[in-house]
């Protein structure tokens, strides 16, 4: 099965062709985090350069959903990282990737009770609550016209096989992990084995978060909250597994702390939601997950009040780029706002650091997806 993949828009795309493939320039990656920047990328597969109607150009890769996941799980993560971990992680990609592709139903899992306000559910839609008094939003992950999946954080990371092709012996290990698993996805027996919606993220900060605080407001058997005593290290060789070379530039992903002076703050908040909300009084958690993520916040200014969610939201609000997550405290000292935090991203399903160390002490990927997907169960496609 082939998957077409968007991997930039841009006024102008340069591009050459080299004898590995198609080398794409100044491509954009990590939109709108903290590792944002550009890179030089190169794709195998088929590169269809598409103007559109408002004068820019989309770069999109057609290619084999198994070499895509190849460039997938070296893009999340090392390719030197150990079997098993490359294992589980091809895994999930392949499911994460496969469902809406070849699922093609309403979605079937459980819907929590409605309430007033709850926004009409649509699949591959972002969802959103929008009044003076309420924004809460998520972002859906297959909202993309004329591809399959982006390239970036909002779907995959998908680096093209620049950094998997850089060493022989751990591109090799990463075509082992991806052949072993061939065909493999993630199911639910309580939904007729319908292919898991798998999520990941980089560290949950102790416990994973459910589904529903950070989308749609439905639960999934297989996503709830379980206890992760994995993913608090600093265990350079596991960490380099896991983090590929800018995300090691992060380095306090557990447990971290930011500080803002009052006038910082309300600077911030202003930029990010285009709303005024004048001298910041107070931050108020209403609604935490299991993980302590925050998924509504109430911001209370002088010329304003709010509530913001969902999990991503807030993190966008509070921070030039992005918190690490939203599971943080709030504290005054002084004049200044300290947001002390635990993980870096959603907190939903694996978390990639602990799964490291899972790997790492022995672990096979069959014991890491069952720990953070329970009660799913492997089932290869014909």
């Amino acid at each position: 099965m082939n998957i077409r993949v968007g991997i930039m828009t841009a006024p102008s795309i340069r591009w050459e062709r080299r004898a590995e493939g198609v080398l794409l320039h100044d491509v954009r990656i990590g939109i709108g985090f903290h590792w944002d920047r550009r890179e030089d990328q190169l794709f195998e597969g088929t590169m269809e350069i598409r103007d559109n109607a408002d004068g820019t150009q989309t770069a999109i890769n057609t290619l084999d959903v198994e070499d895509y996941l190849t460039s997938v799980i070296t893009s999340e993560m090392s390719a030197t990282s150990s079997l098993e971990l490359l294992k589980a992680h091809a895994v999930i990609s392949r499911s994460w990737v496969l469902r809406p592709m070849i699922e093609k139903r309403p979605l079937s899992c459980t819907p929590l009770p409605v309430v007033v306000g709850t926004p009409t559910l649509k699949e591959g839609r972002e969802g959103y609550i929008d009044t003076p008094e309420r924004r809460i939003v998520w972002y859906e992950r297959d909202a993309h016209v004329g591809f399959d999946v982006c390239a970036d954080d909002h779907c995959q990371r998908y680096e093209g096989i620049t950094r998997r092709d850089a060493h022989p012996e751990a591109s090799a290990r990463v075509r082992a992990a991806v052949e072993a698993t061939r065909g493999l996805v993630l199911v639910d027996p309580t939904d007729g084995d319908a292919i898991c919606d798998t999520r990941f993220y980089k560290c949950c900060g102790g416990r994973t978060e459910l589904f529903e605080n950070a989308w749609a407001p439905r639960h999934y058997s297989y996503l709830e909250s379980v206890a992760c005593p994995y993913c608090n290290t600093k265990d350079a060789r596991v960490l380099s597994q896991v983090l590929n070379n800018y995300d090691q530039e992060t380095q306090d992903f557990y447990r971290w702390t930011v500080r803002y002076t009052a006038d910082e703050l309300a600077s911030i908040i202003h930029d990010r939601s285009g709303i005024d909300f004048g001298e910041i009084h107070a931050l108020h958690p209403l609604k935490r997950g299991p993980s302590g993520r925050i998924y509504e916040l109430e911001i209370v200014g002088s010329r304003h009040r709010m509530v913001v969610g969902k999990e991503l939201e807030i993190r966008k609000w509070l921070s030039r780029s992005h918190l690490y997550s939203s599971a943080f405290d709030v504290t005054r000292e002084g004049t200044d706002f300290v947001l002390r935090g635990r993980g870096w991203g959603h907190g939903v399903g694996l978390c990639q650091i602990g799964a490291a160390v899972m790997a790492d002490k022995g672990f096979t990927y069959e014991q890491i997806l069952a720990h953070y997907f329970p009660g799913s169960r492997l089932k290869r496609l014909a």
